[in-house]
C-alpha cells in the first residue's frame, strides 16, 4: 500500500470502537488513527489517546475539551483536542481521512456519520440509528457522494458477505428469495414472562454471548436492538419488511443467512467477537488477521433455532410495524427506546413498560413524510418529548 489509511473512530471508549483499535494495532503497516472521539468515558479517551497518537480527539463540551488537552500537553502528545458535534463533523470529513468507524450509540451518531458520507468516505456503519432514522435520505446521500457503504454489525456484515457482489441491482434481479437475520434471544429467551416484571438493568445487561454497552444490551434483551436491525437491513440491501426474517440461534454462531430462489442457502459463521466484521470491512475486498480464534465446530457440537414469541419481545412487533410504516415511523420508534431504556437503567421504569410507553408513543402521534433532515429530527423530538411526558406522569 502506497499509505497508511487514515481512520476516524466516532465512539472509540465503546465496545465497537475498543475492538477497532485492536484490529488495527494488529496492522501497522496499513492503518493509522487520525481522530478518536468519546462521550462520558474521557480518562479511557485519554489513555487511548496516548496509545494510538491521534492527530485530533472530539469530546462533548468546551471545560473537559481544556482539561484533556492539558493532559495531552502533559503526556507529550500533538493530539488536538475538537468540542461537540462541530468537532465529530470536521474529523469525519476531514481530507485527510479515509476510512470513518461510525461508532455513535443512537440519534447522536447521525450528523457526523452523515458527514462522513457527504465527504465520499469509506464508512464502516455501527451506529444502525443512523439509518432507522432517516433510511431513504441516508442511502440517497451514499449514491449521491460516491461513498463506500460497509456495514460492522455482526448480521448485517454476515449478510453482506452471503450477497451477490451486485446486489444493489435488487434482491428479486439477483436471485434472493429472503434474508434471515439472526438473534441470541437475549439473556431473557426462557424467563418466564410474569417474572420481566422484576427484572433489574443488570440482569438486562447481562448478555449471555456478547460484550456490549448498557444501552444495547438493554435493546438486545427487549430484542428491540433486532427490530431496528430489520430496519437496517431493509436500507443496506434494499428489501422489503416481508423479506427479512427473524430467527432465534442462541449459540450466536450463524451470524446469518441469505436465501436463494434455487434452494440455496448461504451462512456466515464465527466466533461471537466483533473483530471478525470489523476486520472484515476495514479491510474490505480483502482479508486481514483479525485476532479472533478460529470457530471450532466440535466443541459448539449443535445449532438450535426457534422462531422469536412477540409476546415475550413486542418491541420486535413494534419494530417491523415502523418498517412498514416507513416515513417518520421508525425515527420516532428510535427516540421513543432511547428514552425508555434510559429510564429502565435507572430503574424508574419496569422492564415490560419499555414496549409499552413506545407503543402508546407510536399510536398518538400520526406518520407524516420526511423529506429532509429537519422533518427526521423533528419526529425525533416529538417522540421523546411524548415519552418524556408519559414518564412525568407515570414512572418512579
Amino acid at each position: 500500500m502506497s499509505r497508511l489509511q487514515q481512520v476516524t473512530v466516532l465512539g472509540a471508549t465503546g465496545s465497537v470502537g475498543l475492538s477497532t483499535l485492536d484490529v488495527i494495532a494488529r496492522h501497522p503497516e496499513r492503518y493509522q488513527v487520525f481522530a478518536l472521539t468519546g462521550f462520558s468515558r474521557l480518562s479511557e479517551l485519554l489513555a487511548l489517546c496516548v496509545r494510538h497518537t491521534p492527530r485530533y480527539a472530539v469530546v462533548p463540551e468546551a471545560a473537559v475539551a481544556r482539561s484533556l488537552q492539558n493532559d495531552l500537553r502533559a503526556a507529550g502528545l500533538a493530539t488536538h483536542v475538537l468540542v461537540g458535534e462541530e468537532g465529530l463533523c470536521q474529523v469525519s470529513a476531514d481530507p485527510e481521512v479515509d476510512t470513518v468507524v461510525a461508532a455513535i450509540v443512537g440519534a447522536a451518531g447521525l450528523r457526523p456519520t452523515l458527514a462522513a458520507v457527504d465527504a465520499g468516505k469509506k464508512i464502516l456503519l455501527a451506529n444502525k440509528e443512523a439509518l432507522v432514522m432517516s433510511g431513504a435520505l441516508f442511502m440517497q446521500a451514499v449514491r449521491k457522494s460516491g461513498a463506500v457503504l460497509l456495514p460492522l454489525d455482526s448480521e448485517h456484515n454476515a449478510i453482506f458477505q452471503c450477497m451477490p457482489g451486485d446486489f444493489a441491482r435488487g434482491l428479486s434481479q439477483v436471485g434472493v428469495r429472503r434474508i434471515l437475520l439472526t438473534a441470541s434471544g437475549g439473556p431473557f429467551r426462557q424467563t418466564p414472562l410474569a417474572e420481566l416484571e422484576s427484572v433489574s438493568p443488570d440482569q438486562a445487561c447481562a448478555h449471555p454471548n456478547w460484550s456490549m454497552g448498557r444501552k444495547i444490551s438493554v435493546d438486545s434483551a427487549s430484542m428491540m436492538n433486532k427490530g431496528l436491525e430489520l430496519i437496517e437491513a431493509c436500507w443496506l440491501f434494499d428489501a422489503r419488511p416481508d423479506q427479512v426474517e427473524v430467527v432465534i440461534h442462541p449459540q450466536s454462531v450463524i451470524h446469518s443467512l441469505v436465501d436463494y430462489v434455487d434452494g440455496s442457502v448461504l451462512a456466515q459463521l464465527g466466533n461471537p467477537d466483533m473483530r471478525t466484521p470489523i476486520a472484515n470491512a476495514l479491510a474490505w475486498p480483502e482479508r486481514i488477521d483479525s485476532g479472533v480464534a478460529p470457530l471450532d465446530l466440535f466443541a459448539i457440537a449443535r445449532l438450535d433455532f426457534e422462531a422469536p414469541d412477540e409476546q415475550r419481545f413486542p418491541c420486535l412487533r413494534l419494530a417491523r410495524e415502523a418498517a412498514e410504516a416507513g416515513n417518520s415511523a421508525p425515527a420516532m420508534l428510535n427516540a421513543a427506546n432511547e428514552v425508555a431504556v434510559a429510564a429502565f437503567l435507572e430503574r424508574r421504569i419496569r422492564f415490560p413498560e419499555i414496549a409499552s410507553i413506545i407503543e402508546e408513543v407510536l399510536s398518538r402521534e400520526p406518520v407524516v413524510a420526511v423529506n429532509d433532515l429537519g422533518a427526521v429530527f423533528e419526529a425525533d423530538a416529538k417522540a421523546r418529548t411524548l415519552t418524556r411526558q408519559w414518564l412525568s406522569r407515570n414512572a418512579r
